[in-house]
């Protein structure tokens, strides 16, 4: 008889392996006490009372009857205290009590007692895993593995240990193998379409989800994944229709309400991706993400009030991050309070030195509050990190043109138009500059191609994206 439990241990199903040798065949378990010694004297095999009670403790362990099994296998014990199944069973029991230390005796001595059995080993293993003695688990399933290559249970138990650690490759072929040795079920399929995807492996992913999902017609995970590698590969609506059905099955799933935020915002939907992105918020309040893209939404559409809000709570929950300060002090730079956006800006400039974001924001600010020698000075600095940053070059070049520094400006402006040709503002500065230095011809192009493509972002009337939400044009025109 072979008795199996599953208990869950870190996210992830263990099986335990509760192969009772006496329950076989009787003359293994006789064979295998006479090579146990006590005091250098053989053992004396089981007599048929203690097999015949084994047998009925494991039927009750097996139908869930534990508490009945417990003093059948405490009296097989006071008469023969060197019965390693005893031993065994009795672990199995203490464990699922959660009296993991006397579990953890009773496993050690039916070990001790048997050295070559490998149910006890496969249950230690359980143990060492549920307990997060991840190293000890991965180390007893392998010697079960070496007595016993082909044991299902700890096949799979040492397979999903790897997983956890994010050792797709190690998982891989446990996994494969457990469901070759007939332990298919949900939690291995769904865990093999885990491991594919980890590992970048899509297509072999989706069958495995799919399967898994057959398996279970209430599991949302399947679904989630599935969404997300369709996403990877650009085929946004089946991704979307994947974690639709996803949010049906469990609509407290902050992750899927996440990504159908993402979707709707990717397609220049802000306004309801607002509220996909609260209620990933609040179901999980733990990620900085979801407050910096629920922000970012109010930003996409001006509210800014509410964008300072959702950034504010973030930066309550997160004061160390810099991300944290940097959101802030965007959402006030939006607002028109400078002293707060510098602030921020400087914070978080703080705790991650060098950002050429921000950087680039504070050089901003700074101009704005007509400090120009310091603003020019961090504009360059970040101009130094990454020359190929617009905004870093686009407020240099107009603060140079603030400061009538029109021939300075010229070179940095061009250079600003090459990053985002189709920027209009970059070529309205071009104009002043080269309108300044009386270069009359040159300055009319700059202005023809201002106009053309200012007109045309007034007819698309389009979505600002992140960087121009994050950059807006100061309140004050041009000068």
């Amino acid at each position: 008889m072979k008795v199996v439990r599953i208990i869950e241990a870190g996210g992830n199903r263990l099986l335990f392996a509760l192969c009772l040798s006496s329950m076989v065949i009787a003359p293994v378990i006789v064979s295998a006490q006479r090579t146990t010694r006590r005091n250098n004297q053989p053992v004396s095999a089981p007599s048929e009372q203690t097999i015949s009670e084994l047998r009925e403790a494991a039927s009750l362990l097996e139908s869930g009857r534990a508490a009945e099994a417990e003093p059948l296998l405490r009296r097989v014990l006071l008469a023969s205290p060197n019965n390693s199944d005893a031993h065994n069973l009795l672990g199995i029991i203490l464990d699922q009590a959660g009296k993991t230390a006397e579990a953890e005796r009773e496993y050690r001595s039916a070990i001790r007692l048997n050295p070559s059995g490998v149910s006890a080993l496969a249950n230690l293993g359980v143990l060492f895993a549920r307990t997060n003695r991840s190293d000890e688990a991965i180390k007893t399933f392998g010697t079960v593995l070496r007595l016993a290559p082909d044991h299902p249970q700890a096949t799979l138990n040492l397979g999903l240990q790897y997983s956890q650690r994010g050792d797709d490759a190690k998982a891989l072929p446990l996994l494969q193998q457990a469901l070759a040795l007939g332990l298919d079920s949900y939690d291995v399929r769904y865990r093999l379409g885990l491991t594919f995807y980890n590992l970048g492996r899509y297509d072999e992913a989706i069958p495995m989800f799919e399967s898994a999902a057959a398996f279970s017609s209430n599991a949302a995970d399947p679904l989630y994944f599935l969404g997300l590698i369709y996403w990877a590969r650009q085929q946004d609506e089946k991704a979307a229709d994947f974690w639709d059905r996803a949010i049906q099955l469990r609509p407290n799933f902050p992750e899927v309400n996440f990504m159908l935020g993402e979707a709707l915002r990717k397609n220049r939907r802000s306004e309801p991706a607002i509220e996909f992105y609260q209620a990933a918020l609040n179901q999980d309040a733990t990620k900085f993400v979801y407050y910096a893209r629920l922000g970012g939404a109010y930003l996409q559409l001006g509210q800014s009030d509410k964008a300072l809000e959702v950034f504010g709570r973030a930066l309550q929950r997160f004061p160390r991050l810099p991300e944290a300060h940097y959101f802030v002090g965007i959402a006030a730079r939006a607002r028109a309070d400078y002293p707060r956006a510098e602030a921020e800006f400087r914070e978080s400039l703080r705790l991650r030195p060098g950002n050429v974001d921000t950087l680039a924001q504070l050089g901003f600010i700074v101009g704005e509050r007509d400090r120009y020698p310091e603003a020019e000075e961090l504009l360059r600095r970040a101009i130094a990190i990454n020359d190929q940053h617009f905004y870093a070059n686009y407020d240099l070049g107009r603060l140079l043109v603030k400061s009538k520094r029109y021939e300075d400006s010229l070179g940095i402006l061009r250079h600003a138009a090459t990053l985002k040709p189709r920027n209009a503002s970059v070529h309205y500065q071009l104009f002043i500059a080269l309108s300044r230095l009386k270069r009359k011809e040159e300055a009319q192009k700059e202005l023809a191609i201002f106009n053309q493509l200012d007109e045309a972002r007034k007819a698309q009337s389009r979505q600002n994206d992140d960087a121009e939400v994050e950059n807006p044009e100061p309140a004050s025109p041009p000068q």
